[in-house]
């Protein structure tokens, strides 16, 4: 059933070296590629880094001008702990092996919901298939370097279009974590 999927599904920032097989990502990507977008206009690309050792580099340019200053809260979680949460991690990504960048078209007012539809499909497709995964921003700053710009071009990004965020995956190193519970009063209805 969809919801239990839904309810199973949790951001995992710790990971096995283990590679998630090209089958795999391939569903993924599908899922990704068959997102809701706006207008149905599909201003979108996702580029699938599965190498281990450029996952792990791309995800220290992430981190690499990470603002600590611009955070709404200073903990996630104890089990499945983040930057916020630890200032000494110096990798963005959590160590998955594999990443998908999501970049969308700048001139458009839509992107990064958009992004996050493309980010919300792949991230239930990977758990279906028994993958961790995690969605993570600070997209544009990652390639806001001549570094960046480069991998960008050498991709076959176009030049109007920007990372608005990521999807890490791989197998998790340890247990799944528990759902925390759900705040009260955020659901109304209203007839």
């Amino acid at each position: 059933m969809l919801m239990d999927l839904i309810k199973s599904r949790h951001s995992i920032r710790k990971y096995t070296n283990q590679q998630i097989s090209l089958k795999d990502l391939e569903k993924i990507l599908e899922a990704g590629n068959f997102a809701p977008n706006a207008g149905g206009g599909q201003r979108s690309m996702m580029v699938a880094i599965r190498n281990r050792e450029k996952a792990i580099h791309l995800g220290q340019m992430n981190l690499a001008h990470f603002n600590r200053s611009n955070l709404a809260g200073s903990y996630v979680s104890d089990e499945q702990p983040s930057v916020i949460d630890n200032p000494k991690m110096k990798n963005g990504f959590y160590d998955a092996p594999t990443v998908i960048c999501i970049f969308c078209q700048n001139d458009f007012l839509f992107k990064t919901a958009d992004a996050f539809c493309i980010a919300e499909n792949m991230i239930l497709q990977a758990t279906e298939l028994g993958i961790s995964s995690c969605i993570i921003s600070r997209g544009e700053e990652t390639f806001d370097s001549e570094e960046g710009k480069n991998l960008c071009k050498k991709w076959g990004v176009p030049e109007n279009y920007s990372c608005q965020a990521f999807v890490i995956l791989g197998y998790i190193d340890g247990i799944q974590p528990k759902s925390k519970p759900r705040r009260e009063n955020r659901v109304v209805v209203i007839e």
